[in-house]
């Protein structure tokens, strides 16, 4: 139909056409990309609600506190699109409820599993609440769902452009059918007429310069050309041929060409290829480092934990040197832990040979006896028998973490890939002038040939990835890295169906002088500072803290000083109403408040003369040297991380008190100077 059409017409169906398809396609495209939009923004909110409600709720959970649960959920009422909400505790009884006026009651019976699902108008979320010892409980929140409002404003918006986008379109034409769609017809009527009456001397007139003057202006030069060769039929059908003979070379050469772009598109897909290929490995070598990571902070954690509910068990005996013991193996195994944790990506290093280790006389005896108190009660579980040798007086070269994280990982490996009633034997002896053998020998199924040559290959599990034993494959790549990096070696010795020997081997150094190894006694608490004010005055401190275990801890610690006193608020404005109520001789701050951060409340603590002189110490979880900068550049006298160490903490405070005495003698000799 559209062929018939003359081109003013067609002109005006294209461009009317096209505007509408494009705006059609970009209605569509707008509409569906707002509703995708409404709906992640809305699933975002709604999960990080859930989350701080879960978070909020928490103490309320752990002490059977449904009045502060309750509280919290009424906080919703400044949300209209929250409908209802509810906290089910850990066996998934209803606890707490909220439900906004003029919507139903029903509210699930049971929790379900964390996300987020739309029912009709609704959105049902679900999170877990997890606490210190896993999940105490679950948070449901239930809010309105109506996209249309976005796709009812895109489509008025689309109406109106369309309008306005015809009316231009309109215009468009007008000018084009002067410009385009005239010359053109003039063209087609002269060649009718040059057709019909064979008058190779008429000739159109040229109105512009652009491509259709120039398509006029070739049209009349065809019709001089047809009008001085018409005679010459024999040179026109030469230059036929030659023309013919260009197009066939020029199509050759596009031939060539295409040949060429699909070599080099075949280049770029292997190149897209490796380049995916290589970034689903590089993600794969991350989950893998990952899950590693995780073993290695579990064995510590076995540690702590198993001591811990020996502690906690009234059929244990009950004395005090059994309570030391068990507290000195937690401490020990804590104080790992801290460490890996501190250290976690420095071990992203060891690949690439850039991680920093510290390497000084290490006392083997004692890493042994940690070891031993981190990793028997996991053989005791499988039933196998561990011996340890006696390293006294052994002494190797070495960083003493990474040596405690190789015997861990080579005795973890020992027993999971044990036969039940086996053997777990750790051995020491000396190899060679100044060299140390430490192996590690069990009674599993060994090896065969063919695993020994790929045993250190990054994340090959040697077949066990079928197995019930968890394991990613680069530990024992790890632990050669580390092991060359102490100026060290690494070897296996295995015999199928009898069990397998690693070894490694170190520099052996004479002992560190008394006191400064690791393993030396520890140093004396810090002596308690001297009164600053003049003996016998007590100091007033104010902990802003919102965690209630953190504030219970504090308390607990400030205690021992029994000149000391401490006032706590659970948030930064109550804190700054105390500190200008009592003027407390120190403050300690969380850096993480709810409502205001503790950076905040030091600038107004600093800008009110009552307080700016007072001390202020941050004590917060977050102990990476960029927050710690960033803190300290804000004006905090210390920064403690936690978890606490009593000692620096002790000493934290006791140096703010000093200095806070000696800013105050300042202050009142200044005032007697004044006349």
């Amino acid at each position: 139909m559209l062929r018939s059409y003359s081109i003013r017409n067609k002109m005006f169906v294209i461009v009317l056409s096209t505007t509408l398809v494009a705006l059609a396609v970009a209605l569509v495209g707008n509409v569906a990309g707002d509703i995708w939009t409404y709906h992640r923004g809305l699933v975002a909110e709604m999960t990080t609600q859930s989350t701080l409600l879960g978070r909020m709720t928490a103490p309320a959970l752990a002490f059977d506190d449904p009045k502060l649960a309750t509280s919290n959920l009424h906080l919703f009422d400044t949300w209209p699109n929250i409908e209802a909400a509810a906290i089910y505790d850990e066996r998934g009884k209803l606890f707490a409820s909220y439900v906004r006026p003029g919507h139903g009651q029903d509210l699930p019976v049971l929790p379900e599993a964390d996300g987020a699902q739309v029912d009709g108008a609704r959105l049902n979320v679900f999170r877990r609440i997890v606490g210190e010892n896993g999940i105490i409980g679950t948070v449901y929140m239930r809010a309105s769902y109506d996209p249309t409002r976005t796709v009812a404003v895109d489509v008025a918006i689309a109406v109106v452009v369309w309008l306005i986008a015809m009316a231009i379109a309109l215009l468009m034409v007008v000018r084009m059918e002067k410009l385009v769609s005239r010359p053109i017809s003039a063209v087609a009527e002269t060649a009718r007429d040059v057709v019909a009456q064979r008058d190779y001397s008429r000739r159109v007139e040229s109105s512009s310069s652009d491509e259709v003057g120039m398509m006029v202006g070739a049209f009349n030069d065809m019709l001089s050309e047809m009008e001085r060769r018409t005679g010459e039929l024999e040179s026109s059908n030469l230059a036929i041929m030659r023309e013919v003979e260009q197009r066939e070379r020029a199509q050759r050469e596009v031939m060539r060409l295409n040949v060429d772009l699909e070599q080099r598109v075949t280049e770029r897909t292997s190149e897209l290829e490796l380049a995916k290929a290589a970034a689903e490995e590089a993600n794969q070598a991350k989950s893998s480092f990952l899950s590693s990571m995780s073993h290695e902070l579990r064995t510590p954690l076995n540690a702590i934990l198993g001591f811990t509910q020996l502690l906690a068990n009234d059929a244990q005996p009950n004395n005090v040197e059994r309570k030391k013991e068990f507290t000195g193996y937690i401490l020990k195994a804590g104080k790992h832990l801290l460490t890996l944790i501190n250290e976690v990506l420095d071990l992203a290093k060891v690949e690439s040979g850039a991680v920093t280790l510290s390497l000084e006389a290490v006392a083997l005896e004692e890493v042994i006896q940690e070891c031993r108190a981190m990793i028997e009660p996991l053989g005791d579980q499988r039933g196998l028998r561990m011996t340890f040798p006696d390293a006294s007086g052994v002494t190797v070269l070495a960083d003493r973490t990474r040596l405690k994280q190789i015997l861990l990982n080579l005795l973890s490996n020992a027993i999971k890939y044990n036969r039940a009633g086996g053997v777990v034997a750790l051995d020491c002896v000396p190899d060679a002038p100044r060299r140390v053998r430490i192996s590690v020998r069990d009674s599993g199924p060994g090896l065969s040939a063919a695993q020994m040559e790929e045993l250190f290959q990054p994340f090959n599990r040697l077949g066990q990835e079928a197995g019930t034993e968890e394991g990613t494959g680069i530990g024992l790549v790890v632990t050669k890295r580390l092991v060359e990096l102490m100026n060290g070696s690494i070897g296996v010795t295995s015999t199928v169906g009898i069990g397998s020997v690693f070894w490694i081997e170190l520099d052996s150094v004479a002992p560190a002088a008394p006191g400064t190894a690791d393993g030396a006694a520890a140093s004396p608490p810090a002596a308690a500072a001297e009164d600053p004010l003049g003996a016998g005055n007590g100091y007033t401190l104010l902990y802003v803290e919102d965690n209630p275990a953190n504030l219970k801890l504090v308390e607990s610690i400030i205690a021992l000083s029994p000149d000391l006193r401490l006032l706590s608020a659970p948030d930064a404005h109550l804190g700054i109403a105390l500190a200008r109520a009592h003027t407390p001789d120190l403050i300690l701050m969380d850096v993480h408040l709810p409502g205001m951060s503790g950076i905040d409340a030091l600038k107004v603590l600093r800008a009110d003369p009552a307080t700016a002189d007072i001390p202020v110490i941050a004590v917060s979880a977050s102990a990476m040297s960029h927050d710690i900068a960033v803190a300290m550049s804000n004006g905090f006298f210390r920064y403690v991380a936690k978890p606490i160490d009593i000692a620096e903490f002790s000493a934290a405070i006791d140096s703010a008190l000093e200095a806070n005495g000696a800013v105050r003698r300042q202050t009142i000799a200044e005032r007697k100077e004044v006349p």
